[in-house]
């Protein structure tokens, strides 16, 4: 059995009954507070964790970083990007190894990167990142506004989103051993899973 991804479009899931649709795909960008982004210099693969907000009018993802310093690099050098988020929730045992699982919702996002330079443009995202994390917040009141010296000091990113895809893994319980294979599982792996 062999696999080959480049025969599907890139963000098409393998099993179909797990797949995110839009609307669920950005409810999870909306909800995460943690993405991680994929970039490269040459061959060398570089990920990052960070903060990050979804504008659903231009279909886009930002971030930011320091002004100098890796991401900055590859975003500058090579363009192709990758993203992604999760969200987890409990353990999931099972009397068959293989199927002890997680459940989990995630994204997978692909698309090109740029920097951002012009500093109305950088500070509109960056109080759409404030926003979306300290949105009871306001600035010029509960903080005072973002300066021009910050803005010199941090590099700001869009990911232009070509592809994405969602996938919902979440059941209540994994496959168990049946046909008496295995004996039943102990209840209390539930309970403390």
């Amino acid at each position: 059995m062999s696999y080959d991804p480049n025969k599907k479009p890139i963000n098409r899931s393998r099993i179909d009954d797990l797949v995110m649709d839009d609307k669920q795909i950005v409810k999870l960008l909306n909800d995460t507070m943690v993405g991680h982004v994929a970039t490269r210099d040459k061959k060398q693969p570089f990920i990052i964790p960070t903060t990050f907000w979804y504008s659903r009018d231009k279909h886009e993802i930002y971030f930011h970083s320091n002004a100098f310093g890796r991401i900055r690099y590859n975003a500058n050098n090579y363009p192709e990007v990758c993203f992604e988020c999760f969200q987890s929730g409990r353990l999931l045992p099972s009397n068959i190894p293989l199927e002890k699982s997680i459940q989990y919702k995630s994204i997978m996002i692909f698309g090109s990167l740029f920097v951002i330079d012009d500093p109305a443009k950088k500070k509109k995202i960056l109080n759409g990142l404030l926003k979306k994390y300290f949105g009871k917040m306001k600035s010029g009141k509960d903080y005072r506004p973002i300066t021009d010296s910050e803005l010199k000091q941090t590099s700001v990113y869009k990911i232009q989103i070509d592809h994405w895809s969602g996938k919902n893994n979440w059941p209540e319980k994994t496959e168990q051993a049946e046909n008496n294979e295995w004996p039943d599982l102990n209840p209390k792996w539930f309970e403390i899973y």
